[in-house]
């Protein structure tokens, strides 16, 4: 039993302690010294030790409860995610309120919208669901409509309130960010355990809060700006700036700079203020969010696929650093014209890591009198695309060496000829079909039959090659979070997670999945299965004659003849020891026995119970060949959901067909 005057002194000490924390947070207003706070915080604690059944899920001392996760837990999204789209200059936002104003004259007969202002915090967006003022759950924007479950951490973060000032049922909108006192103090701690350092402040609260273990969330000193509401149970405010007001009263900090703007004007000196004074903030500013005021206005005009109309990110200057020139190198674009890339040493840049640049073409580079060995200024126009905008001549050496444009360029293909387009300062290759094919060998390499590296998909091949960040497949292996944060389409979270992807791939490659990779003439996926399992590793296929070749079962003379000498054109044997350099191979091999050794199976259609390479794993598992056409030596064809052409060859031809089911029945 707890005496009654005992739960007396714990419930005013809970009430004040988060009033406390209210006020200081959310109001910058110190009730007490932080010291006294502390004081009654190890009240509090005392309690709670000697009084265990006192404790309650709003305590300030329940910020870190739990042991650490497993994993982390899907959650989907109430409502939906958006971003911001972009303005970077006057023009841009002149253009956009101009847009707005277009808009809402097909649903008021005078608009007049104004506008409020808010820095945009470059944090770790989180979505806070609140029951009856309670907090549920705490979730990343993840894709927009599905995030991952870290209340678990966000607990932890003292201007998160557990419960708010009265029972609402709320989803609210913020930013997590970590000072950058908060910053150091965490570098120093990683750099003492040899661990890497964190490039600013937004990467390091995203680490925190992706943490399993909700100590180490708390040890960072993280820190919200709450913004926006997503859905109440109450009446929304009318206005944006009362909106703001309205997260207030609820408990949440709230962003003290955000203001009112009724002209354009407002937004512009507004913007120009913050410009100059982002950096006297403990937290990092990027930019300006400018909204519509009005929430009817909001409504009226909506969302596109990816981000609010009423709404924009009016963005601050690009950050310049500076990096050396390593190399300039001549991408070949899809309609055959040639970019010259700088390939840079790597700099974090606006936050990110970049190592290469375009230098546009012939003119740009005579222009800037770019170097090999140069030091360059390097900027991110729009924080996005990187680019050189001056060398810094006064630090040559003397050892710089000048670009020489090429007469011949063998990527073009045919004898490599190349062309000043008229009129224009780009050059191109005179065959127009090379880039195709690179195009095809780069989308083969990465597809499910070859490396299977997911979320390196056609349309983001495409731009990486556009924007000249790759030419050969081992660049897969070389790109980073920077580099793709060029692309459209890339945030930071999907650019993380496709460098993690190819780096897992990278680690442990089967030798198979690679031949099949490389795109050698004849081969494919069977015929690279039965070069793995004859020769084990790369550098022994790549020694074999073409005699030892064609005295394998399965490789005629011609496949051997091609195999042999595709091994031995020097480009390949550099491309060879790049990758190595890049990637880990593995010698997985397939069994050759098995229960279906000796058996050709055909699969055509999507099947309920795995996917299709799963499928044909487990077949090569038991020794079977598997086929992509229908002959009359094939065995048996499995035919999944909406099955074609495959179907009626094997009918006409009289093979065995399978369903999913006597397929299951039959591997099991």
């Amino acid at each position: 039993m707890v005496p009654k005057d005992i739960k007396e002194r714990y419930q005013k000490l809970k009430e004040t302690i988060n009033e406390y924390r209210r006020q200081y947070h959310v109001y910058d207003h110190e009730v007490v010294p932080e010291s006294a706070r502390d004081t009654l915080m190890r009240e509090l604690q005392e309690l709670e030790r000697e009084y265990p059944d006192l404790v309650e899920p709003d305590s300030p001392t329940q910020r870190i409860a739990g042991a650490p996760l497993p994993q982390f837990k899907k959650v989907t999204h109430t409502i939906a995610q958006w971003s911001f789209n972009d303005a970077f200059d006057q023009e841009d936002i002149t253009e956009w309120d101009a847009r707005v104003r277009r808009m809402l004259k097909d649903h008021f007969p005078n608009p007049e919208p104004t506008y409020t202002t808010e820095l945009k915090i470059d944090g770790l967006k989180v979505v806070l669901t609140y029951e009856k003022g309670a907090l549920k759950t705490a979730a990343t924007r993840g894709d927009g409509l599905v995030g991952e479950d870290v209340t678990h951490n966000i607990r932890t973060i003292e201007s998160v309130p557990l419960t708010l000032t009265r029972p609402v049922d709320v989803i609210v909108e913020g930013e997590v960010w970590m000072s950058a006192k908060a910053l150091l103090a965490t570098n120093k701690e990683r750099a003492a355990k040899e661990l890497p350092l964190y490039a600013n402040p937004r990467n390091a609260a995203a680490g925190a809060v992706r943490q399993l273990d909700p100590r180490i969330a708390a040890s960072r000193g993280l820190d919200t700006f709450i913004y926006d509401v997503s859905q109440t149970s109450e009446t929304l405010p009318p206005t944006q700036i009362e909106e703001l007001e309205y997260l207030r009263e609820l408990g949440f900090k709230v962003n003290k700079h955000a203001r009112s703007a009724a002209s354009l004007e407002d937004i512009f000196a507004y913007w120009e203020k913050w410009r100059h004074q982002a950096k006297s903030e403990d937290y990092w500013v990027d930019g300006v969010v400018v909204k519509v005021n009005e929430r009817r206005y909001q409504e009226a005009l909506g969302y596109t696929g990816k981000a609010p109309r009423f709404a924009i990110a009016f963005k601050f200057p690009a950050e310049q650093v500076t990096t050396v020139v390593e190399d300039i190198v001549l991408q070949v674009g899809r309609t055959g014209v040639l970019t010259p890339v700088a390939h840079l040493r790597p700099v974090s840049v606006a936050g990110t890591t970049v190592s290469r640049a375009t230098l546009h073409n012939e003119d740009e580079i005579k222009r800037l009198d770019v170097r090999l060995g140069d030091t360059v200024i390097l900027q991110k126009a729009g924080d996005v695309i990187p680019d050189i905008v001056q060398v810094l001549t006064e630090l040559r050496t003397g050892k710089e060496k000048k670009f020489v444009w090429p007469k011949k360029v063998s990527e073009c293909g045919g004898d490599g000829a190349i062309e000043r387009v008229p009129g224009q300062a780009a050059w191109r290759c005179t065959e127009r079909n090379s880039f195709a094919i690179i195009r095809r060998k780069l989308r083969h390499f990465a597809s499910r039959g070859a490396l299977n590296i997911e979320g390196l998909g056609p349309s983001t091949i495409d731009a990486l090659l556009e924007k000249g960040m790759i030419e050969h497949v081992d660049d897969f292996f070389t790109l980073t979070e920077g580099d793709l944060l060029a692309l459209e389409g890339f945030a930071e979270i999907s650019a993380k997670k496709l460098v993690a992807s190819i780096q897992k791939v990278a680690q442990a490659v089967p030798l198979a999945r690679l031949i099949t990779g490389l795109s050698l003439p004849h081969v494919g996926e069977e015929t690279a299965i039965v070069l793995a399992q004859n020769f084990k590793t790369l550098d022994s296929l790549a020694e074999a004659k073409e005699s030892d070749l064609a005295t394998i079962a399965g490789i005629g003379p011609i496949v051997a003849k091609a195999v042999s000498d595709w091994f031995a054109e020097k480009e390949n044997k550099e491309l060879i020891k790049r990758l190595k350099k890049v990637i880990g191979i593995t010698n997985e091999v397939v069994p050759t026995s098995g229960k279906f050794k000796g058996k050709t199976f055909v699969l055509t259609g999507g099947l309920e119970s795995m996917s299709r390479d799963e499928a044909k794993e487990k077949l090569r598992i038991l020794g079977a060949s598997v086929s992509s056409s229908v002959s009359a030596k094939t065995d048996y064809v499995v035919a999944g959901e909406e099955a074609g052409s495959k179907l009626e060859k094997a009918q006409e031809l009289g093979v065995k067909i399978l369903t999913e089911k006597e397929f299951l029945k039959l591997i099991n």
